[in-house]
């Protein structure tokens, strides 16, 4: 997941919803026009609706779609959800202030029962982040630059940025589509957009690839999904 981090420098990220502004790092929203996310004052709100959304995408997993292809190198849905359960855990683990032990990172087989799995996962992470007092934290994030410490609104961001991703690479592999909302889609844009480009991304295991041609009409989703190397058509098959 959070390979791409190590070149990134941080600093306050301006997101425009619906043409409204709020920085991340700081986490003030100015205000939200209708859509689904009207009233979210928080970067962990904005993440646990993205999460959401990626849990109903996982519930229509079942253990013979396992070994299907994903858009995400070379996984399996199988790795693939494994990874993503991982994450969800290490990042709780962040919130709570851990500092030293990297195995609370390790991906976590899904079993025959992928979709409760991952289930679990998305709640420890949702209600870490939903602690009070959890944005003027620093997370430990031990996949970045050996180790780093990142301010908590920051972090939750990368998180945010993953799993709407991955939420799409889940629903790719299995054939459905991936329901997103167009609000939801303008917050994570400009979080898309800051990825850095470069040899990091040509790297093996690398989380995003480079970016492909965006056509101007292109829509939210695929735009977020080309920046990042994904091709919206990516074809599923079992």
């Amino acid at each position: 997941m959070i390979s791409w981090l190590a070149e990134h420098g941080g600093g306050a990220s301006r997101i425009a919803v619906t043409g409204k502004v709020y920085r991340v790092r700081s986490v003030t929203v100015l205000s939200y026009t209708a859509g689904t996310i009207r009233g979210m004052t928080d970067i962990h709100e904005l993440d646990a609706h993205a999460l959401e959304i990626t849990k109903s995408i996982v519930n229509q997993v079942d253990v013979g779609m396992l070994d299907r292809r994903t858009p995400c190198g070379q996984w399996t849905l199988r790795q693939l959800l494994a990874h993503m359960t991982g994450q969800n855990y290490g990042f709780a683990a962040a919130a709570w202030g851990e500092t030293r032990d990297r195995s609370v990172w390790d991906d976590r087989p899904v079993g025959d029962d992928p979709a409760g799995v991952f289930a679990a996962s998305a709640a420890t992470v949702t209600a870490a982040f939903a602690e009070e007092g959890v944005l003027a934290r620093s997370f430990w994030l031990p996949e970045v630059r050996g180790g780093q410490m990142f301010p908590a609104p920051q972090a939750i961001g990368f998180h945010f940025l993953d799993y709407v991703v991955h939420g799409w690479d889940v629903a790719a592999s299995i054939g459905v589509r991936a329901h997103f909302g167009a609000d939801l889609l303008a917050a994570v844009l400009p979080i898309a957009e800051q990825v850095p480009t470069g040899a990091a991304r040509e790297r093996e295991g690398a989380a995003f690839r480079p970016a492909l041609d965006t056509p101007t009409a292109a829509g939210l989703l695929d735009r977020i999904l080309l920046l990042l190397g994904r091709n919206p058509s990516w074809p599923a098959k079992g």
